[in-house]
């Protein structure tokens, strides 16, 4: 059975790839912390919406990670860690909301409910926020880096969701008179020349 998706990691972000085998990654928050090549992933998130869609995507797209370690300092605000540690406990709404994060914008717009809940199956979250030693960290990513087996399934691959279009119609009167040859739309802004109508 395949375990890594052949483009992983799918989403470019602000993190290091280490061995992509490793049954670990590492999430620092708001901290930047050197990274190790024994963890499969090792970065920061520092928003409680894109970031923890990252992580998401990456994660369940290496069914090799069976761990992420929450580390590093909060960021203030946002409160990624805690919008991560909630993601994995209570999911989404019907909405998107993040339910029980208390992060400024906890919604979730570009992935799937299916793929949240895979990465809730998928792995344990350690929540040691606060911790930034370096020597605690390694104890953490030696003891879980080869423990347990792969995820059962094949890599998720998450795709964005569809955002809705806006479509723009043009006008066919208006209700601002600039000249004979000219009006304007109000509601659109839009300013149309009479003679195309």
């Amino acid at each position: 059975m395949k375990t890594v998706a052949e483009t992983w990691p799918l989403v470019k972000g602000d993190y290091t790839v280490g061995n992509p085998k490793s049954r670990i990654a590492v999430v620092t928050l708001a901290s930047q912390i050197n990274p190790s090549p024994e963890a499969a992933l090792w970065g920061s998130s520092k928003t409680e919406n894109l970031g923890v869609e990252k992580i998401i995507v990456n994660t369940i797209s290496n069914s090799n990670i069976r761990y992420i370690l929450v580390c590093g300092t909060e960021s203030r605000g946002h409160l990624s860690g805690h919008s991560l540690l909630a993601i994995h406990a209570n999911g989404i709404d019907e909405k998107g909301r993040i339910l029980g994060s208390e992060g400024a914008i906890p919604f979730i717009e570009n992935i799937s409910r299916a793929a949240v809940e895979r990465f809730q199956q998928q792995v344990v979250l350690f929540d040691r926020i606060g911790l930034t030693d370096l020597a605690e960290i390694m104890k953490i990513v030696r003891k879980y880096k080869d423990l347990g087996e792969a995820y059962p399934d094949e890599p998720f691959v998450a795709t964005s969701q569809k955002k809705r279009r806006h479509t723009f119609s043009v006008p066919i009167s208006g209700d601002i008179i600039i000249s004979e040859e000219f009006f304007m739309d109000a509601a659109s802004g839009v300013v149309c020349q009479a003679k195309d109508f």
